[in-house]
């Protein structure tokens, strides 16, 4: 037990190492190649007469050298002060943030939802019915649901069930009837990547030989899969998922563009339509940070419940 808590805890402190310093690769790159670009933030007030242009490039820190504003960039993400926004007076990076991600987030966690739950039960469903008309049927919605982008499966739902037949609101945000239609546009290709993911690794399990043993002791499908399949063949669809949450989340700009809805991707778009320097840097960081995070969590719940990362990390320390 002593030795299993030891090794979870190097492991551990092994994955946060590297999580902090993937943080500061991306953090570090970002605000370079935002610098790289020509021009800033205030080249479109044309009007402006170039005294106070100054004067607004000196209240930012613009006209600093390049590694000032590196230092002063790095000590703020430190202390989680992201700097003001360059085009929202009064308002700050970490103020739009804490405003605009729950929203985000919402609509994320029900596409999320709807993609685990559908797509793990199509992907079972389609591997026990292998060769049948059931597979064949969801083998072709998930070929339909990769194919098409979300802004036609928007612009297509939105007609149908909004326009058409007045079943939901076309667009912006308010009630979960406002959600219904955003998530599933954005649900739709990653149910059919964990309903293909999901399929193949449930009728590689089937072919086993314990679950041919379960089927030859009398146990029923549905004891088998619950018993034996899903376990074994949904530790891949776990590491799939925690790239996936960030993904939804980061792939919603233009879902949330489309619909009018008042997240993180509107202020997103529009920060590189306005070169708004501090938007775009604190929405890639926090952004990145969370995809980290989701892997990291992954990375946490596979040492947990998957023996031969164990047995690897062991190995690889006894080897050193």
């Amino acid at each position: 037990m002593k030795s299993t808590s030891a090794l979870f805890a190097r492991y551990f402190i092994k994955k946060v190492a590297i999580l902090l310093v993937s943080l500061y690769i991306v953090s570090t790159s970002t605000f370079f190649l935002m610098k790289a670009i020509p021009g800033d933030p205030f080249m479109q007030e044309q009007a402006v007469p170039e005294e106070i242009m100054q004067s607004m490039r000196a209240y930012y820190g613009l006209d600093q050298p390049l590694h000032v504003q590196y230092v002063r960039y790095l000590k703020g993400l430190c202390t989680f002060d992201l700097g003001p926004s360059f085009k929202y007076e009064g308002r700050t990076i970490t103020k739009v943030i804490k405003e605009g991600f729950p929203v985000s987030l919402s609509l994320g966690s029900l596409s999320l939802s709807f993609s685990i739950v559908v797509g793990i039960s199509l992907g079972i469903t389609s591997a026990i019915f292998h060769g049948k008309w059931q597979d064949k049927s969801i083998l072709l919605l998930v070929i339909y649901a990769m194919s098409v982008p979300s802004f036609i499966l928007s612009t297509f739902l939105q007609y149908w069930l909004a326009l058409r037949f007045g079943w939901l609101p076309i667009a912006r945000w308010g009630t979960f009837a406002h959600m219904v239609i955003p998530a599933i546009s954005l649900a739709a290709l990653p149910t059919a990547f964990i309903t293909r993911l999901t399929r193949n690794n449930v009728i590689e399990v089937l072919k086993k030989d314990y679950v041919l043993m379960a089927y030859a002791k009398g146990l029923s499908t549905c004891q088998v899969v619950i018993r034996h399949v899903i376990k074994n063949s949904l530790l891949p669809v776990i590491s799939y998922i925690s790239s996936l949450a960030a993904t939804i989340l980061t792939g919603s700009f233009v879902v949330e563009k489309i619909f009018g809805i008042p997240g993180l991707g509107g202020c997103f778009v529009n920060s590189i339509t306005n070169r708004d320097y501090t938007m775009i840097l604190g929405i890639t960081v926090f952004y990145s940070f969370l995809l980290m995070l989701f892997v990291f969590v992954a990375d946490i719940i596979y040492f947990i419940i998957d023996p031969r990362i164990k047995n690897k990390v062991l190995t690889g320390q006894k080897n050193a």
